[in-house]
């Protein structure tokens, strides 16, 4: 299933929720009904735009596991995500990175006594996308640094050796990013940028993973940066080495697990110190043979057995 279909399907049934909606909820494992019996128990769960579709393929399917539980899922980055953990918006917070130092420290001051719980529940290949016309196929962790960084030399495909792409307006490289409240941009920056240096000003920065993709779909001379579950027909991922003129390795569920794959990372989810029972029951199943099938079914890098 896409992660378009997906999005649909969770529309339709009322899985996905707004971040107001939310953001009104308050308590841990929530009854719909109040004191009412025989409602369902509701764990509202908030984060990472990267594992947004696979955290929503995760309550679909769990819906038909345990009929007495609804799993709300919204997205909106991985910042948001801890932010509403720590005001206890949420009962899980889908992360793609882990928690900062001064989120652990607000998290501190609202939860005396307690600590955030971490869970691996997979993991992610960050995909470098092109559009499916651009020639290239390959590119170094030194070309992006390039594009990338601020003081950056590569503004130009003629620069990399790409010319005539198919419908692309100018030489110009159009730089796809994301916004500083994600995840996959704080892990990008690190692993590409590197921690002291600064961004180039002037990327494209999309609210999140489908975004950068569609708009890269749509924009022949663009790169950008989304996580490998994202893939469409109309882009295409593009082989990555550590140095140029090394062996450049494509993003798969194999490459990322021995570690060849250079851009891989783990995907968590936190909880306010330990869940409750019903809380561990779905994450258990989450990390389960049944939950981590979904992980390769949609397009992320399960747990390795």
């Amino acid at each position: 299933m896409t992660p378009k279909s997906l999005l649909n399907q969770a529309t339709r049934t009322g899985t996905l929720l707004t971040a107001g909606t939310l953001l009104l909820l308050t308590g841990c494992g929530r009854n719909d009904g109040g004191a009412g019996g025989g409602k369902k128990q509701t764990i509202a769960n908030i984060g990472s735009d990267t594992m947004v579709n696979l955290a929503i393929a995760w309550a679909d399917a769990y819906a038909k596991v345990d009929p007495g539980v609804s799993v709300e899922v919204n997205g909106g980055g991985s910042g948001q995500g801890v932010a509403a953990l720590i005001n206890n918006s949420c009962e899980i917070a889908n992360c793609s990175r882990k928690f900062e130092e001064k989120e652990i420290a607000d998290f501190d001051a609202k939860h005396p006594g307690k600590e955030p719980k971490e869970l691996m529940v997979g993991y992610d290949a960050l995909s470098v996308f092109v559009h499916k016309d651009n020639p290239m196929t390959e590119i170094s962790i030194e070309e992006l640094q390039q594009m990338y960084a601020k003081d950056g030399k590569l503004a130009k495909w003629s620069d990399l050796g790409v010319s005539n792409i198919p419908g692309a307006k100018g030489d110009e490289i159009i730089l796809v990013s994301r916004q500083n409240n994600s995840g996959t941009y704080h892990y990008f920056r690190e692993a590409i940028v590197g921690k002291k240096n600064e961004m180039r000003l002037g990327t494209v920065d999309m609210n999140g993973s489908k975004d950068v993709v569609d708009l890269i779909s749509k924009t022949p001379n663009a790169i950008g940066y989304s996580g490998m579950g994202y893939a469409t027909p109309a882009v295409k991922h593009l082989k990555i080495s550590k140095k140029k003129g090394e062996k450049a390795v494509e993003p798969t569920i194999a490459t990322t697990l021995d570690k060849s794959y250079p851009i891989a990372r783990p995907m968590f989810m936190y909880t306010a110190g330990d869940p409750s029972p019903q809380i561990k029951k779905y994450l258990d199943w989450i990390i389960s043979d049944a939950g981590q099938k979904i992980v390769e079914e949609t397009g992320y890098v399960p747990l390795p057995k």
